[in-house]
């Protein structure tokens, strides 16, 4: 038995971007960070920030794209992915990103610059994981997206881990 399940709750690093694939299905691209504190030998508090590439398909990438902005708090839920690609210089790299089949915006509406964003409503967006595993990521190597609001549980800055 295997699972490949990811949560995260973080901040979006920029406005989604968003693109059609050849059979016009939508595709959106964005990075999400999220933060870390620790005390490192010494005793001193540390923080590290890591940026984790969304992918978006579908309806929900465009509910991203109207939704999602840079700064915005979301909760996302998916499975990791690796995809190899050709730099400008011929070289093979490979990635990682998270193929996103949940989501939900948290905080309110015009909270996407806001620290502390609250409690505040978030549609949910579930797919079957079928157009997940038919279609490959964009080529390039950016990132953007876009989440509804719905309403959900009361979230508290207690609640954030960061």
């Amino acid at each position: 038995m295997s699972v490949n399940k990811v949560i995260l709750v973080g901040r979006l690093g920029r406005d989604p971007e968003t693109r059609y694939t050849g059979g016009g299905q939508a595709v959106a691209n964005f990075s999400v960070a999220t933060d870390e504190s620790y005390k490192d030998k010494n005793g001193e508090r540390q923080k590290r920030t890591e940026w984790h590439k969304i992918v978006v398909w579908g309806k929900q990438a465009e509910i991203a794209q109207q939704y999602l902005k840079k700064g915005s708090l979301v909760f996302i839920e998916g499975r990791i992915q690796s995809r190899e690609w050709q730099d400008k210089e011929g070289q093979k790299r490979t990635s990682f990103e998270i193929v996103a089949n949940n989501f939900r915006m948290l905080g309110g509406r015009g909270d996407a610059a806001a620290a502390g964003a609250g409690a505040g409503g978030g549609a949910s967006l579930r797919s079957s994981g079928d157009d997940f595993e038919t279609h490959a990521a964009p080529a390039e190597d950016s990132y953007g997206g876009n989440a509804p609001a719905s309403s959900g549980p009361e979230i508290s800055d207690e609640d954030i881990p960061f």
